[in-house]
């Protein structure tokens, strides 16, 4: 297909400079050739449809097509139009200024410089959180890349590009139907993928796992086999550990890296958001063997792991969402002061209650301190505070079960409370709120918001309110305390409408 000249008309479209010329399309700078302006800088991708190429081109642009239209959010371009295939295919979205992750990890290499563990986790952070938002709306990406990984310029928020070979849970899967082959970058495409097998969201999160190992060693896990042999190898090679490139590594990034690039896709981390929540608080990564070791493994591990993958074959994946969802990260909002020990154990129980019905989930448990309340002497210093705090909920945290679940304790600093609860499951993907519901002061709670009330209001997810259970003695108390602020309060709620009548 031939190149568009700058200044060309297009279905009302006026096309502007070539911004890329690669293998498989075209992308151009476009603006409405009736001169009204935008809602968003534009471009259209023109893929390239030669004869002699194979069908996967004309199927990627059906694919990407299709996805464009549906997917949402701050981690996708957003889709304007799209031409036809037979007259002239194109694709129009939104433009978003920054630089692909290959290009800034070039400007590292160019140097000889190697990447800073800190943006290695940061950037990786960022990726993570990318692709689960995708996973969240049931499409597994399938051709992660550093070329496919747009750093943003305004606010380096990493945005997912090239869906040609996604697969969406709720549409036909056109690739599968058409290829019984592996279709994806060789590099970076994971095991399960090369026997056929698409529409597992950790197939993505092996993807990550190579673009980690790449940033942190300069080097491929796995090279660039160009064979269906030399690919078949990952379904039981293991790749030689970060440390062993670069010594100044950190355990905690090695573990997490070789984590992801497990050959079995349940020994991987089951969700991105559970990648992300890692990646971003690597004081809690629980170490083991991988990520302390310096050499690869032996020739029997090797001649297991070969027996067990002779046998894979293609089958369906479930549900990407309804995937992450089974292996959610759980936060456990516990107070830090003014509380009993009936309120501890209620929620304790409330917390193994949840982890008993979720196998592989990972546990947050989360409280928040006043900065003011600490000072500079020993026995109140911030230092203090924080190791008397976890200390006190690694104990509390002893009663429950937490065989086949990951768990993690975190003291957050802020004077409004309920505030910093919100952020901290907003940024880190919870999918369940656990927390005490406030029983004292139950007259008081009808005028004035408490915190469990403010973070039900507004949680980006489902909470739930663990109360403790309280004597009938105080439980008619608090009634009669509550009927007597009744008597004495001159607000009053209005008087039931009559039925089909609306109140004044």
């Amino acid at each position: 297909m031939k190149r568009l000249e700058e200044g060309t008309e297009l279905d009302g479209f006026r096309i502007g400079h070539c911004l890329h010329a690669g293998a498989m399309a075209r992308i151009y700078e476009v603006t409405y050739a009736d001169g009204r302006d935008p809602p968003f800088p534009m471009v259209m991708k023109v893929p390239l449809m030669r004869d002699g190429d194979g069908g996967e081109n004309i199927v990627s642009f059906e694919v990407e097509h299709q996805l464009l239209q549906v997917l949402h959010g701050a981690h996708v371009p957003r889709f304007v139009a799209a031409g036809d295939l037979d007259r002239m295919p194109y694709l129009v979205m939104e433009y978003l200024k920054g630089v692909t992750l290959e290009a800034w990890m070039k400007t590292f290499t160019e140097v000889g410089d190697a990447i800073p563990v800190e943006r290695i986790a940061s950037i990786g952070a960022r990726l993570a959180q990318a692709v689960h938002s995708l996973h969240q709306q049931n499409v597994c990406h399938l051709d992660l890349k550093p070329a496919n990984a747009l750093l943003s310029d305004k606010d380096e928020r990493i945005v997912l590009l090239d869906f040609g070979l996604s697969c969406h849970a709720d549409y036909p899967d056109l690739l599968a139907e058409e290829f019984r082959k592996a279709v994806g970058s060789p590099a970076w495409i994971a095991p399960e993928q090369v026997v056929g097998m698409r529409g597992d969201p950790r197939s993505d999160v092996f993807a990550i796992g190579v673009i980690l190992y790449e940033m942190a060693t300069g080097e491929l896990p796995f090279g660039f086999p160009n064979t269906q042999g030399g690919l078949r190898q990952r379904l039981w090679m293991s790749p030689k550990p970060p440390r062993a490139w670069r010594a100044d590594l950190p355990e905690w990034l090695q573990e997490i890296i070789l984590r992801c690039l497990e050959p079995q896709a349940g020994e991987r981390y089951p969700s991105a958001a559970h990648l992300m929540f890692d990646l971003r608080n690597p004081d809690q990564v629980t170490l083991t063997e991988r990520g302390r070791k310096l050499k690869g493994r032996g020739f029997w591990w090797h001649f297991r792991r070969w027996v067990r993958a002779a046998g894979m074959q293609y089958e369906p994946s479930p549900l990407p969402s309804q995937q992450i969802a089974e292996v959610p990260i759980v936060m456990v909002a516990v107070p830090n002061h003014d509380v009993s020990d009936v309120a501890m154990v209620a929620l304790r129980q409330a917390t193994a209650r949840s982890l008993g019905t979720r196998p592989g989930a990972r546990l947050a448990v989360v409280t928040v301190v006043n900065s003011s309340f600490t000072s500079s002497g020993k026995d109140r210093s911030e230092t203090w505070l924080m190791r008397h705090h976890l200390t006190a909920f690694r104990k509390w945290a002893e009663g429950l079960d937490l065989s086949g679940h990951q768990a993690s304790f975190h003291v957050l600093e802020s004077g409004d409370v309920a505030q910093a609860l919100l952020r901290y499951a907003e940024g880190n993907n919870v999918s369940l709120i656990i927390m005490g519901a406030a029983t004292h002061g139950l007259s008081l709670q009808r005028f004035v918001a408490t915190v469990p009330i403010k973070v039900a209001m507004h949680a980006p997810c489902t909470v739930v309110l663990v109360k403790e259970a309280m004597p009938f003695q105080q439980l008619a108390a608090a009634q009669d305390e509550a009927q007597a602020d009744d008597e004495l309060s001159p607000l009053r709620w209005p008087a039931p409408a009559a039925p089909g009548s609306f109140p004044p």
